[in-house]
């Protein structure tokens, strides 16, 4: 899947994740969705910055679609456990939060049958090749349908008000008095007049 060439395809962000499953469809219309209200193209340093609510293989697809990534600064991670997306344009000084919604119409009854074979399959570890290779096929109907429904039957959506984040900053690195590495000077901690890494400030505590 291609939206009219504008984007990378969702056999790219497949190929980038590893393997293809409904998180990663989500993720993919999330993406494109996004750029699409916006009004933008994928940036090429941080004109476009994503905050992710979680750490699923949604995510995987949007740093392939939008070109947010974590080596420029423009992926944020705050690990809330939500089903939450927000897109800022610097450029537009606009920005916009989206949440994937319930879809029972798209799962339907398969829906229920997903869920008792997910736990045979990954809990209980007592399924069948015949339960495995149904539940395959379940799941590939749902990646087709996250991929081909309309919009709002997937996602919500609302403008925000809010400044986007602060753009990244190269930091000067300090050597951590403990273990002698090298850490940004924003993640040094102070104890007794010592600089310790994250780590090892962790360890003396203890």
């Amino acid at each position: 899947m291609n939206i009219r060439g504008l984007f990378p395809s969702f056999e790219d962000a497949a190929q980038f994740h590893g393997h293809v499953c409904p998180g990663l469809a989500i993720g993919y219309r999330v993406g494109t969705t996004a750029m699409q209200l916006l009004g933008v193209e994928r940036p090429r340093d941080e004109e476009l910055v994503a905050v992710v609510e979680n750490d699923t293989c949604a995510v995987d697809a949007i740093q392939v679609v939008t070109s947010c990534t974590f080596g420029k600064g423009n992926l944020i991670f705050k690990d809330y456990g939500k089903g939450g997306f927000s897109f800022f344009s610097r450029d537009k000084g606009k920005g916009i939060r989206l949440r994937y919604r319930d879809f029972p119409s798209l799962s339907g009854d398969d829906g229920a049958r997903m869920e008792q074979l997910k736990s045979k399959i990954h809990f209980e570890r007592c399924a069948t090749e015949a339960e495995r290779a149904e539940y395959d096929g379940l799941r590939q109907r749902l990646i087709h349908k996250i991929l081909t429904c309309k919009i709002d039957e997937l996602l919500d959506w609302l403008p925000l008000t809010e400044e986007p984040p602060a753009p990244a900053r190269i930091r000067p690195s300090v050597v951590c008095d403990h273990c002698g590495e090298h850490v940004m000077e924003t993640r040094i901690k102070t104890l007794d007049g010592r600089n310790f890494c994250i780590p090892c400030a962790e360890h003396a505590n203890k």
